[in-house]
């Protein structure tokens, strides 16, 4: 790395937790851009199929159960 990248974490480093939270959540944004029309289409889909659960429509599984699922698919 570089002095001055060296100096910039460093700098951030000393920076209070509010102020670190703030710019890791603008670094992700700047990686990964927010698409309102996706996250509106994931939040739809999301309680659609929260409706299904608490509905009866679809069972849940445990995650222990469907963990150990894979791992005797894949132990071959």
């Amino acid at each position: 790395m570089s002095a001055k990248t060296n100096e910039l974490i460093s700098m951030v480093e000393s920076l209070p937790v509010d102020i670190k939270t703030t710019l890791v959540e603008k670094i992700l944004n700047s990686l990964h851009p927010s698409q309102k029309e996706i996250d509106a289409l994931w939040a739809k889909e999301a309680e659609r199929r929260v409706k299904e659960i608490k509905t009866g429509k679809v069972k849940t599984i445990p995650g222990d159960k469907v963990f150990k699922e894979i791992q005797q698919k894949f132990q071959r």
